[in-house]
């Protein structure tokens, strides 16, 4: 079957190469470089690769798994071959979530030139497929992997096997109904359109149907009116219903013919239900939608630990691509420890461990590329110093040099400030965080002697000129005896300024660099003692780093009183040297204290990590949410651990309806299919953390049915997070995970939406969804006994 975006797909004459194939080198470190013969597939969505040409061929990707093609210039594997390799011969696919980059050598530059072109053309266009045109690619792949022999065709003994692995548990007698009912060319086989057929009498949609006619006079259609009371009275859109249902239609109606009448279609019904404008999170959400000119300490801001690091603690590699990948993912904080390197050029490396070493110069240079691609506000570098005095100098000057005007070296104005500057002040501005040899109001003092001794020293060259000029006039009015040539006439420089520095070089570890410690301006690393000494010694600009453990003591023993320290000073918290493993802990608790920069180990996945993507997929994933305002009252009485009113007490109703399409456990046990169940999560202060289930639907992953409420009360909505997890019931062991998504109280939607399912990795499982209904009250709801 030809894919059925054929016709659409752009096709080049580097896309036609890429389809005849090209042997060249797969990389995977310095000693392993093996010769493969890559081909782009006909469907030109998918690429396989083979030992030789016309070899046994295995899937090597699928175009939609690629987020970019980079030159191998950008690559530090391909660069530390360059003495081997031509680096324009090389290049770098780089996939979504935390899959390894792909690193390829071909034998010219042309060559690699038509890959990286023909490869970025074509995720271009995966990139801006409509929803419409995602179901066709996701159908072609399907018919890929059913059509065993190759044929173009299926028969119904492929269609069975195909159903199994497209987790459908379904009796023979009625798939070969369904097959023989779109077989319209009576072969005994389905071809492409007639396999389209097939699909959609699988997906038919019951409970979509039912709730379509019970808004429906005719069963046929929505009218305008119609479609305005199911937008007012189900999807709680209230007074924007109206210019909504005209927007929605002309977006989702595919037929003309509807546009023009302003009617809705089932087809259309389903596709707006399916989009953005259908999903459970708030569209309005996704863009910056918060004020972004409060003080930095008013905002969390995702953060991230080690991030050089792309594996464990002790043994993993360290790389610039920890780096790129934290920042194109929104962080606006990352982690830099630095030590002494050979040749002068400072290292980053996860110091007394075997993790290996990059230049810490290259670790700037690629934070200066990246760092405003996902987001304009600023970035923190969290330096960890642990050089002499002469390599602290040679960080200094890398800094300034490569960082250039992306640098902040000096307060905004060149004034003292009261407070800290907002996200919105300090956008595309790159600050140091770290330690710092004297005060700020010391700095800009010293500033401020500077400019006027270099005014004053100007004035004292002015007059010496002067003098000198007057001084050579004079000297032709003297004796000859007074020009001779070997007479010199001594002129005493003037002496230093009483009580300046002259700052002599010294080889001190123990020593902060002055040119190093002048980079910190609004973010000086102290030490924490107690609530009580930082409020009295300490300023705003100044912050501390906390432990895991150490925090989640002291929100314990003085959870207000952290509250209230974070409403006026920057908090770091990162996670205990135990977790070696590079795991992570749970974000929550810190963020319901206010911390803002609470630091996780991004390369790992899992439950944290889903609800730190989670909270930060708000505001326009910018890196920075404002906190609740009871978190930014520097006289707070919230206390995170016994939360009490005032709050406005939420109840939360969810009907978990259906499930489609969902993913297996394994998708090597072709005769596995999964019994699912969904698994509603609240997390937020102590008391509003629980979770509840549906039951499991036996041999169903392609459309399960539940049809079931659940049902939660949360005392403080505004730090909640809801994660949606569906599971594969396993009675023998835990159940297994298939897919998750987690979003922030605030943004959701109400009504019937649908939940667009994501794997372990944060990646689209796309078209794998869960269709629920959602309803929110103010206050309790039933018995509260």
């Amino acid at each position: 079957m030809a894919s059925l975006l054929q016709g659409r797909l752009p096709v080049n004459q580097d896309v036609l190469l890429m389809q005849k194939g090209t042997l060249m080198r797969k990389v995977r470190s310095k000693s392993w470089k093996k010769l493969r013969y890559f081909r782009l597939q006909e469907d030109g969505m998918t690429v396989r690769h083979a030992r030789q040409a016309g070899g046994r061929s295995k899937a090597s990707f699928s175009i939609s798994d690629v987020e970019t093609v980079r030159n191998s210039h950008e690559s530090e594997l391909l660069r530390s071959l360059a003495e081997e390799f031509p680096l324009e011969h090389g290049f770098t696919i780089v996939f979504h979530g935390r899959r390894s980059n792909l690193d390829l050598v071909a034998n010219s530059v042309e060559e690699a030139q038509i890959w990286m072109q023909g490869l970025q053309l074509l995720v271009d266009f995966v990139t801006s497929m409509d929803q419409q045109e995602w179901l066709d690619q996701w159908l072609s792949d399907w018919f890929q992997r059913g059509d065993k022999n190759q044929d173009g065709r299926m028969s119904f003994e492929e269609v069975q096997r195909l159903l199994h692995l497209m987790n459908v548990e379904m009796e023979p007698e009625y798939a070969f109904q369904l097959f023989q009912a779109a077989d319209m060319s009576q072969s005994d086989t389905l071809e492409g359109k007639e396999f389209v057929e097939f699909y959609k009498a699988l997906t038919k949609r019951a409970e979509v149907q039912e709730l379509f006619e019970n808004f429906s006079a005719d069963g046929q259609k929505l009218t305008l009116l119609e479609f305005v009371d199911f937008l007012r009275e189900e999807q709680k859109e209230g007074d924007r219903a109206s210019d909504l249902a005209l927007e929605l239609i002309d977006r989702y109606e595919p037929s003309d013919s509807g546009k023009l009448r302003h009617v809705l279609s089932m087809d259309g019904f389903l596709s707006y239900l399916y989009s953005k404008d259908g999903d459970i999170f708030n569209p309005s959400c996704r863009l910056i939608y918060q004020d972004m000119t409060q003080p930095l300490n008013h905002y969390y801001i995702n953060s991230s630990h080690n991030t050089y690091l792309v594996g464990d603690q002790l043994c993993g590699q360290s790389s610039v691509e920890g780096y790129i990948r934290a920042l194109k993912r929104g962080c606006r904080c990352v982690e830099v420890d630095i030590w002494d390197g050979p040749s002068g050029e400072p290292v980053v490396y996860h110091g007394h461990t075997l993790t290996s070493r990059i230049l810490f110069k290259e670790v700037v240079a690629t934070v200066a590329q990246y760092a405003f691609q996902t987001s304009d506000y600023p970035v923190i570098l969290s330096l960890e110093n642990h050089c002499s005095w002469e390599q602290q100098e040679i960080i200094a000057h890398h800094l300034t040099e490569i960082l250039g005007e992306q640098l902040l070296s000096t307060t905004l104005d060149g004034q003292l400030p009261t407070q800290l500057p907002s996200p919105e002040e300090l956008r595309k501005k790159i600050l140091i965080k770290g330690k710092k040899l004297r005060t700020l109001e010391e700095d800009l003092e010293e500033q401020e002697e500077e400019e006027e001794l270099k005014t004053e020293l100007e004035r004292e060259r002015e007059a010496e000129l002067e003098l000198e000029s007057q001084f050579e006039s004079e000297t032709q009015e003297l004796s000859p005896r007074s020009k001779d040539k070997n007479e010199k006439i001594m002129v005493q420089a003037p002496l230093p300024k009483p009580g300046l520095p002259l700052f002599p070089k010294q080889k001190c570890k123990a020593i902060l660099c002055p040119a190093l410690s002048s980079l910190v301006v609004y973010t000086k690393t102290v030490s924490f003692y107690n609530f009580t000494h930082s409020r009295e010694h300490y300023r705003f600009y100044e912050l501390s780093s906390f432990t895991e453990t150490k925090a989640k003591s002291l929100i314990k023993e003085a959870g207000n009183e952290f509250v209230q320290h974070n409403a006026w000073q920057l908090s770091r918290v990162y996670p205990s040297g135990l977790r070696t493993d590079s795991s992570n802990y749970n974000p929550q608790e810190f963020w319901n204290a206010g911390c803002q920069m609470v630091a996780m180990n991004v390369q790992t996945a899992g439950l944290e990590m889903d609800l730190y993507d989670g909270l930060f997929r708000q505001n326009g994933g910018c890196g920075y949410v404002l906190k609740p305002d009871f978190l930014r009252d520097t006289q707070s009485s919230f206390q995170p651990e016994r939360p009490i009113s005032p709050f406005k007490t939420q109840t939360l109703l969810i009907q978990v309806i259906s499930g489609q399409q969902l993913p297996k456990v394994d998708n090597t046990k072709e005769q596995s299919i999964v019994d699912p169940l969904v698994r509603v999560e609240i997390f937020g202060v102590r008391p509003d953390i629980t979770h509840q289930e549906t039951n499991y639907v036996e041999n169903n992953g392609f459309n399960p049915y539940w049809g079931q409420t659940l049902c939660f009360r949360v005392l403080v909505p505004e730090l909640a997070l809801l994660r949606f997890v569906v599971k594969d019931y396993n009675w023998k062991s835990r159940n297994d995970f298939l897919g998750q998504y987690t979003l922030p109280w605030t943004c959701i939607q109400q009504g019937y939406r649908h939940i667009h399912l994501l794997s372990k990795d944060g990646t689209s499982l796309h078209p794998a969804s869960i269709f629920v209904h959602i309803c929110m009250v103010e206050g309790l709801k039933g018995d509260e006994s």
